[in-house]
């Protein structure tokens, strides 16, 4: 655990004009009003940092901000001086964001089992229990877990850390070896350790700085894994790894030197074969290891080339190649495994079609299924491989998310389909792959008064400013609705990278209902709800129309009655913080309130130098700035270059000190400059979770006290 350092130490750099003595936070009785007149907000000291290319010159004042070791005693007490501030103005909100975190935690069943999934001999499954934070991992050789073997007790592991992430579970051909891996810092650098499971005892071996995935060759003592860059936290080399010797007699298999690639790794489910998967945002590739043999060296499918992207699976002498080969939506091929390196010798499998995106198969032994998206609607189709016509799987919502998963064997003879909508909890399927009946394996409960009938969920598209239809997709509780422009309404977005925000259920979420807010997601252009054109026109030098259809749909959804003007209020984390932060540049007056979490806000800082981490990754993304064209379009929506002096929202902006992929110092800079320049008097609330990284606090109750602190802040606001 890292000490936190007093904010007094402030006195020492005069960085902070705030009192040496801690903020007490207000009576229970003061409202947020009056706990603002009791403290004063952190003023950041100004340096003046220039920052000059293309012939133009930045003055960063808060760049000193940046501390890559997290130990500059300046920083830490401001962040320090932020989180005491925020605590006295949320005081008032305690009362509300202990009874959100009750009425969350009380929906969640204590004791609650995963669906066992079938991976070689053995079904594994994880088990919650009571108040622990963590699973128990076990494997049984059947669904019932009639010999249920207990494999890893997480929170015994977690004993100790402030924060743990357990993953990487792979048992070996044999079954008597686990390999898992650890991260305690929420940097998502893991360590890689053994477990006998015949006597409970761990192997010496540790393999430190990786990425947390273990494949086993077949020979049960050598495994591969990928070594991430420790300052630019890119995995880019494969080892492979012999039991029972030190991590630095590992061989070195593969190195990525292109560091706009991701470097990943799988095994084929025939278990022949070493995936090495090489990814950047417009092109991909795979090499292939042997693991029968010990010292195979890596082939490549096919030479890697710009722009190409593909995947591929293996069904004896065959492999399916899921690509973009010309099909910008994908389409299946196939080849025989005697003509790799050579994609003139694909073979039509599946063709492409420029209204329906090809999203993802699984191959069995006589099966293939296969995952499309169709007008913002993803289906699922399953095909005999002797021929015949493809079924369509039937759902019951008009939007919905529906997944193959744990669909680990060939030879299995069904399907598994985990299944969800705005107002169904996550369900669990099995599909009969011969006669397509659907067994329901499970049903996320929801404890309480829950019933989907009180919940009504839409899907509509709404009008964007250049004439392109958005995907909107809103849950509300019935009897709480009116669509006449009386509701709160809470808008969520994300929009880049091609991820697509799925309308998928959230018990958390019913705190909100309950209270009669509209929850609504806009599928807005950077995702792929309406196929790869939908984020190829939300990127690089699109990137705006990302920002505009959010502001767009807010619009939209207000004309529309379906929420009260005075009170919209919007999420977004991430790179939907960094949409936060455009649009309330952009249109501040159309929103109440704004929660940004981790926020990717400084953005041309942050693509110029290739030393952060994934930085030169995400050029694909949103350009290269060393490219004047890019850096142009890119300071124009950069949300901490284009603060300015105007009214904003009022805002709680969230951050972890460790955070691996949008490093604390873009928010903490961020929030200084709008106290600088902000000329209202709205809530600008900064916390910084000293202990975390990206994704928050591990452990299924520790994250719902994240998610009450928005929300009470959210429904403070709306008086709710």
């Amino acid at each position: 655990m890292k000490k936190k350092i007093p904010y007094c130490i402030s006195l020492l750099t005069a960085a902070l004009l705030v009192a040496c003595n801690p903020a007490q936070p207000p009576a229970s009785n003061q409202n947020t009003e009056q706990a603002r007149a009791l403290i004063q907000a952190p003023v950041a000291e100004k340096i003046s940092h220039e920052m000059t290319i293309h012939g133009d010159t930045r003055i960063d004042n808060y760049y000193w901000m940046r501390d890559d070791k997290r130990e500059d005693p300046k920083v830490l007490a401001h962040l320090e001086a932020e989180n005491q501030y925020a605590d006295t103005l949320l005081a008032d909100t305690k009362p509300l964001q202990a009874q959100l975190f009750e009425e969350m935690k009380d929906r969640i069943k204590k004791d609650d089992d995963s669906v066992p999934t079938r991976s070689g001999n053995y079904y594994y499954a994880s088990e919650m229990r009571g108040d622990n934070e963590y699973p128990v991992y076990v494997r049984s050789s059947d669904f019932a877990g009639s010999d249920k073997q207990e494999l890893l007790d997480a929170n015994k592991l977690a004993e100790g850390h402030d924060y743990y992430n357990l993953g990487g579970l792979s048992a070996s051909p044999n079954d008597q070896l686990l390999a898992y891996a650890e991260d305690t810092l929420s940097r998502r650098i893991y360590t890689i350790k053994f477990k006998d499971l015949q006597n409970g005892e761990l192997l010496s071996d540790e393999l430190q700085g990786t990425s947390g995935t273990t494949l086993w060759a077949n020979d049960n003592k050598t495994v591969y894994y990928i070594k991430k860059d420790p300052q630019t936290l890119l995995g880019y080399q494969v080892f492979r790894h012999t039991l029972g010797t030190p991590q630095a007699q590992d061989e070195l298999v593969y190195e990525e030197t292109d560091n706009t690639f991701y470097t990943g790794i799988s095994k084929s489910k025939d278990d022949s074969l070493i995936y090495i998967h090489h990814s950047a945002t417009e092109t991909s590739g795979v090499s292939l290891i042997d693991a029968n043999i010990p010292d195979a060296k890596p082939i490549a499918f096919v030479p890697r080339e710009t722009g190409l992207e593909y995947e591929v699976a293996k069904l004896g002498d065959t492999f399916y190649v899921l690509t973009n080969l010309d099909a910008i939506n994908f389409r299946l091929m196939k080849v025989a495994a005697d003509q790799l390196g050579d994609k003139s010798k694909w073979q039509n499998v599946i063709a492409h079609r420029p209204d329906v995106q090809l999203q993802g198969f699984e191959l069995f032994n006589d099966h293939l299924v296969y995952q499309q998206r169709q007008n913002g609607q993803s289906e699922i189709f399953v095909q005999k491989l002797a021929g015949g016509p493809a079924h369509k799987l039937s759902f019951n919502d008009n939007a919905y998310m529906a997944r193959m998963y744990g669909n680990n064997e060939l030879d299995n003879p069904s399907l598994r389909v985990y299944y969800t909508s705005m107002t169904t909890p996550g369900t669990h399927y099995e599909v009969d792959l011969n006669s397509f009946a659907l067994a329901t394996l499970k049903q996320q409960p929801v404890l309480g008064d829950f019933d989907s009938n009180d919940y009504a969920s839409e899907r509509l598209f709404v009008d964007a400013r250049d004439g392109a239809q958005i995907p909107v997709t809103l849950v509300y509780r019935k009897d709480k609705f009116k669509k006449n422009g009386t509701n709160p309404l809470y808008q969520y977005g994300y929009g880049s990278y091609g991820a697509t925000m799925e309308p998928g259920f959230s018990s958390n979420r019913l705190s909100l209902l309950n209270r009669g807010v509209v929850f609504a997601i806009a599928h807005i252009r950077g995702s792929q709800m309406l196929g790869r054109p939908w984020y190829e026109d939300g990127k690089k030098l699109t990137k705006k129309n990302t920002f505009n259809d959010f502001i767009d749909v807010t619009k939209a959804l207000v004309a529309q009655g379906y929420g009260h003007k005075d009170k919209v209020v919007a999420a977004g984390g991430s790179a939907g913080g960094l949409l936060m932060g455009a649009v309330i540049n952009q249109a501040p007056e159309l929103y109440l309130g704004v929660a940004a979490h981790v926020p990717f806000v400084d953005v041309v800082t942050t693509m110029l130098d290739d030393s952060i981490p994934l930085t030169t990754n995400e050029y694909d993304e949103w350009g290269n700035p060393n490219d004047k064209a890019y850096y142009d379009y890119m300071l124009s929506y950069s949300p901490y270059d284009q603060v300015k002096a105007q009214a904003y929202p009022n805002l709680l902006v969230t951050t972890g000190l460790h955070d691996s992929q949008v490093q604390y110092f873009e928010p903490a800079k961020w929030v200084a400059k709008l106290r600088e320049m902000k000329t209202d008097s709205n809530m600008l609330i900064f916390k910084t979770d000293m202990e975390a990284g990206h994704g928050g606090a591990s452990g299924r109750f520790k994250r719902l006290h994240d998610t009450a602190l928005e929300y009470a802040f959210f429904l403070n606001l709306l008086d709710k």
